[in-house]
């Protein structure tokens, strides 16, 4: 009488091992079937349907076993074992119908790409969102180059940059690459950018800075002579001596009001003692970017000329250097026509909906006809998620598509409903 509890719970054991053992299988069917049906159809499998499917299968295993084993038709232990079956399945069902409702039906890599950052990170200045980019771990040195300095590693690491917040991430990993080789002279840079707006940044030392901004066909010489007040790289200039003038585009200048500046960023002598990794402690201090624009005074002027000037720029003995003008610039004035004639221009992204045939019936349907589209850029699969040129006057045969990013024009209470409508 006292061995009748240990026996029953000796069944139960077995019971659950042999429905452990022998669900797996039903579990997994049950559990494919589910998501494939919610995916596929969008309906929910009946859970009736599913209990007499696992069944099935665990009946066939039961059944194997049974010939080895006849008396185990009589013992509780298989009442514990279809338990066991049945719940392994129902969960596995239900999973599976889950992942297929939360699955995306449409998944690619050209949407993957469009991912845009999350609405925590945007912060909203005036009526436009902007997102501060700042790194993260550590900037990593690109395969192939030399290893990063320590003051640049320390510069892009502190660096915090805003951009638009309405454009997708491949779009923010673009101009945020573009930025740092800007600023920085950097040889190649790549820049991945997560939905909470913080980069990981693998970069490259400036190498031959001076020669890569050097024009084919043309040489850089060097000359010392009075330097203009504001000069600054890529200035046109024309190098006068006597009689002959030679044109060219400054590449750099430098002058001593420069060099004093840069001497007093050593504010006393125990900062000059600190030890660098080469150079004199004034060129450690100093920023990796040169000055925008030279403070004028007797100094050095590295530009370019054609080849065939240089030997006339380095045997002028008393050269002089006259700053040329580069005129008005006609795309501030093509601005300041439009906004005087009443019109507005707007750039937006096309939203996920994209623009359909009543996109253009507003308030005001010959109204909304005025609206100019000016130029359009495209995001394609085939270029990795990169954007397309922009392409100028597409007209009406090019029909606007979601994730596409456009200038249009037109008169401002119109063109701001035109935008609101396509760009939601």
């Amino acid at each position: 009488m006292q061995s009748l509890p240990v026996d029953l719970l000796v069944e139960v054991l077995l019971g659950l091992y042999l429905g452990l053992l022998t669900g797996i299988v039903p579990a997994f069917v049950a559990g494919s079937l589910g998501f494939l049906v919610r995916y596929f159809t969008g309906v929910t499998l009946p859970g009736f349907g599913v209990v007499v499917l696992a069944l099935s299968i665990a009946s066939v295993q039961g059944g194997l076993l049974g010939l080895v084993e006849p008396t185990i038709t009589q013992s509780p232990r298989l009442l514990v074992a279809v338990l066991v079956v049945l719940m392994l399945a129902l969960y596995a069902h239900n999973q599976g119908d889950k992942l297929g409702s939360e699955l995306p039906r449409r998944l690619s890599l050209t949407r993957l790409r469009q991912r845009t950052l999350s609405a925590d990170v945007v912060e909203l200045v005036g009526s436009v969102g902007q997102v501060s980019v700042r790194p993260t771990g550590e900037i990593r040195d690109m395969e192939g180059y030399p290893p990063l300095s320590a003051d640049l590693r320390r510069d892009l690491k502190a660096g915090s940059w805003r951009l638009p917040a309405d454009i997708p991430l491949s779009e923010l990993e673009s101009r945020l690459e573009e930025r740092l080789r800007t600023d920085h002279d950097l040889a190649d840079v790549d820049v991945a950018i997560d939905q909470r707006g913080r980069a990981t940044i693998v970069a490259a030392p400036p190498s031959g800075a001076l020669s890569r901004r050097v024009p084919t066909g043309q040489r850089a010489v060097s000359v010392t002579t009075l330097v203009p007040t504001g000069l600054a790289r890529g200035d046109d200039v024309t190098v006068r001596d006597g009689d002959r003038s030679i044109a060219g585009t400054v590449l750099s200048a430098r002058t001593a009001v420069d060099d004093e500046h840069t001497a007093s960023a050593v504010p006393d002598e125990s900062a000059a003692d600190v030890a660098t990794d080469g150079g004199d402690a004034a060129s450690a201090m100093a920023d990796a970017k040169p000055s925008a624009a030279t403070a004028g005074g007797q100094g050095r002027v590295t530009i370019a000329v054609a080849r065939r000037d240089v030997s006339a720029v380095l045997e002028a003995e008393s050269p002089r250097l006259v700053v040329r003008s580069r005129g008005t610039s006609r795309e501030f004035e093509a601005f300041a026509l439009v906004k005087r004639e009443g019109y507005a221009i707007h750039r937006f992204t096309v939203g996920a909906t994209g623009p359909d045939d009543e996109t253009s019936e507003l308030d005001d349907p010959a109204s909304a006809a005025d609206v100019t589209i000016l130029a359009v850029r495209r995001q394609g699969s085939e270029t990795g998620g990169r954007r397309h040129g922009w392409v100028f006057g597409p007209g009406i045969e090019r029909r606007l598509e979601p994730g596409d990013e456009a200038f249009v024009a037109g008169p401002e209470r119109v063109t701001e409903a035109f935008v609101e409508e396509i760009a939601r």
